[in-house]
């Protein structure tokens, strides 16, 4: 629903149907992820992919990833599934528009009885097969990265 603000731009409320569009997503997105189906979450993608993280000790990082370099990546990171991970995740959607919705993520991991907790945010965009995510942003990934410069 759009709404008009004191700036006179719009603001975008999301509906309960708007709301479970993106829940049911990441129910797939997850249900994917558990079984290390990477081809599958490819799919669930509008490429090149976006990627923002940083650098340990340094600056952030930026990079593109076309869909092969995707599988490839995520093929090692996810191994054979996050299943046999204990993963509890509180997703904040906020809606820039009704095609455009940044979605926070603070997740806690329990991995062989080791606790790990991170945020992380997605960007995803209506496409017109349905929701997909075009922009990861979270730290730590840019081990070896270039930093980002301006200009």
């Amino acid at each position: 629903m759009q709404q008009e603000t004191e700036y006179g731009q719009q603001a975008f409320t999301p509906s309960a149907e708007d709301l479970a569009g993106v829940e049911a997503w990441f129910a797939e997105y997850d249900a994917l992820a558990a079984r290390g189906a990477v081809r599958e979450i490819a799919d669930l993608a509008v490429f090149p992919l976006n990627l923002a993280t940083d650098v340990p000790g340094g600056f952030a990082a930026v990079r593109q990833w076309d869909r092969e370099e995707f599988i490839q990546v995520m093929t090692e990171v996810m191994g054979g599934g996050t299943g046999d991970m204990e993963m509890k995740s509180v997703r904040t959607p906020h809606f820039l528009t009704s095609n455009l919705v940044l979605v926070e993520t603070e997740a806690t991991v329990v991995v062989e009885g080791r606790r790990q907790s991170m945020r992380y945010a997605d960007l995803l965009v209506r496409t017109t097969d349905g929701w997909a995510f075009q922009t990861m942003v979270q730290g730590g990934w840019g081990h070896g990265w270039p930093p980002a410069t301006r200009g």
